[in-house]
């Protein structure tokens, strides 16, 4: 499975970013896709994930900012982030889990997210 993480960039404290994951593989195969951020010095961390039957995991810091959601016809999952604070700062890694007989794990390639102030 290939992620391709897109819609980083630079905003400002109170704007909003889309960030994008496209798969390789339909999503209906994917148990969860979603995001993970890790900011300088800090570990990485959950920011959201949907499953494949449509149910949604948010960390507390984002919840009523932060929208996952999922275009299957594109199998494409997307991130709304909204009211994004100096401390969303971090890069934000694509992430997917895929359960056939063994469970399997896949990663993204990174895209910054700077909030300025």
């Amino acid at each position: 499975v290939q992620l391709q993480a897109s819609g980083g960039g630079l905003v400002q404290a109170g704007g909003s970013l889309r960030l994008s994951c496209a798969a390789s593989v339909s999503t209906f195969s994917i148990y969860t896709i979603g995001w993970f951020r890790q900011a300088p010095g800090k570990q990485r961390e959950l920011v959201a994930q949907i499953s494949s039957g449509g149910t949604t995991n948010y960390a507390d810091s984002v919840k009523e900012r932060f929208t996952i959601s999922r275009d299957n016809a594109k199998d494409t999952v997307y991130l709304q982030m909204n009211s994004l604070k100096p401390e969303d700062t971090a890069v934000y890694y694509c992430n997917a889990v895929v359960v056939t007989f063994v469970r399997a794990e896949y990663w993204g390639q990174g895209t910054q997210v700077t909030v300025s102030s």
